[in-house]
């Protein structure tokens, strides 16, 4: 079963920490960009981070830049982490990962999503 799990989200207050974890089943990850999406209700789906499987280019949404970092295990290559620092309440929202096809370099672009996973549900509150 092609497969994408995510783990790590939860309750944080304001300045806190999550990181973020996505494992990959069925299918290898060397030939996707594999990001991190995040949804809020009644808002479009926003990018925040993405890196290549095949050479390790990482690219950031200017929300994520110098707070997030994106990486992928580089024993397993099937797994992939979202370190997530000095989070605000604007953060809260479902982050889910996904494999695709088209651009992570200069910008992050999707043209075809091929796996992606439920997502886990990251919520900044004090």
């Amino acid at each position: 079963q092609l497969q994408f799990v995510e783990s790590g989200g939860g309750l944080v207050q304001p300045g806190g920490s999550l990181r973020l974890s996505c494992t990959a089943s069925g299918f290898s990850t060397d030939f996707y960009m594999l990001g991190w999406f995040r949804q809020v209700p009644g808002k479009e789906d926003e990018g925040v981070s993405c890196i290549s499987g095949s050479d390790g280019t990482t690219n950031y949404a200017d929300s994520a830049k110098g707070r997030f970092t994106i990486s992928r295990d580089n024993a397993k290559e099937t797994t992939v982490y979202l370190e997530m620092t000095n989070l605000e309440p604007e953060d809260t929202a479902n982050y889910y990962c996904a494999a695709f096809s088209g651009f992570c370099q200069g910008e992050m672009k999707v043209v075809q999503t091929w796996y992606w996973g439920q997502g886990t549900q990251v919520t900044v509150s004090s």
